[in-house]
């Protein structure tokens, strides 16, 4: 029995250097340079990386995914970092599909483009197939087809099928129903961002998606003001000079302001451009996406698919006035 134990210690040294061996001979024949030395991440072919992983396609994903992580975090990302981004989140995804997070990563990083979002969409439906009974990975994919490329229908049917999961929001079901029955406005995506702000794996996600809500919310406030505006012309005869005429002096029609930031103070006033009541803290109206061109670009993209054949109701033009 004495001898028993070194043989399994040399066993054991062996295995371990056997994959040592292996794992090196694998790392040797992929592409790693550093960005530090070529400028730019290199990437490799998924087929070719899983080829030559011997059986560690996991060590290998993690190492890619915290490229990834700190691709992001650099103060001076290359000019084609999301592309990057994509890149090696597919290839965490295509290793190691029983990831949970980088699927999720993916909706919230790869938005620049109509092939960006359809390319995460692939990768979240990826994700649902090796995690059938997590409902996040289908709110997601939702969210994409709602918020970027605005398939409201396909959007329902896919959070249809995540009603009843566990974890899964008791609201979703009134979520499927309005997108179902309407274009989708303003209360539809207050509802999806505030339960992505509710199932935000990470502090900066949870802030990105906390500051949507910020806007809706103004926006919100800026309708209440837009029919207050409508309600002083009819009693009046004429518009007003300034928002605070709603609120104040002889010819009010409202009791009191309505705050034009639900955070951060911010005031009302007149956009000398097209002549609308927005927050000085925004400074423009919320489009349905989180940026002015958002609603422009998505107009784009929604041609891409459906050959220009209309444009939700719920979506104002850029030009036109909420009056």
């Amino acid at each position: 029995m004495s001898g028993a134990k070194p043989t399994r210690r040399l066993g054991l040294r062996a295995a371990l250097c056997a994959i040592v061996a292996l794992t090196a001979v694998a790392h040797a024949h992929l592409d790693t340079t550093s960005a530090v030395k070529s400028g730019r991440l290199r990437v490799p072919d998924p087929e070719r990386v899983r080829a030559l992983a011997l059986g560690f396609e996991p060590v290998i994903a993690d190492w890619y995914w915290i490229q990834a992580l700190q691709l992001i975090g650099d103060r001076n990302p290359p000019p084609d970092a999301v592309s990057t981004i994509a890149d090696l989140i597919e290839l965490v995804t295509g290793l190691d599909p029983w990831v949970g997070h980088p699927y999720r990563f993916a909706a919230l990083w790869m938005i620049e483009s109509s092939e960006q979002v359809r390319r995460a969409n692939a990768m979240l439906a990826r994700g649902i197939a090796y995690h059938p009974t997590d409902w996040r990975n289908r709110f997601y994919l939702g969210y994409n087809l709602f918020f970027y490329l605005g398939d409201n229908a396909a959007a329902a049917d896919v959070l249809e099928t995540a009603i009843g999961l566990d974890g899964a929001p008791p609201y979703l079901g009134a979520l499927v129903t309005r997108l179902r029955a309407t274009s989708g406005g303003l209360d539809t995506a207050a509802l999806f961002v505030q339960q992505l702000i509710a199932s935000a794996e990470d502090e900066r996600t949870r802030t990105q998606y906390l500051e949507a809500f910020d806007e809706i919310e103004t926006e919100r406030r800026a309708r209440i003001l837009d029919d207050a505006r409508a309600a002083f012309w009819r009693r009046n005869g004429r518009d007003i000079r300034e928002p605070a005429e709603l609120w104040s002096g002889p010819q009010r029609v409202m009791q009191a302001e309505p705050p034009p930031h639900p955070r951060f103070p911010s005031l009302w006033r007149l956009d000398p451009e097209f002549h609308e009541i927005v927050s000085t803290y925004y400074g423009r109206r919320y489009r349905l996406h989180f940026h002015a061109d958002d609603a422009e670009r998505r107009r784009k993209w929604r041609e891409e698919t459906t050959d220009g054949e209309g444009e939700d109701a719920g979506e104002a033009a850029p030009s036109e006035a909420r009056t």
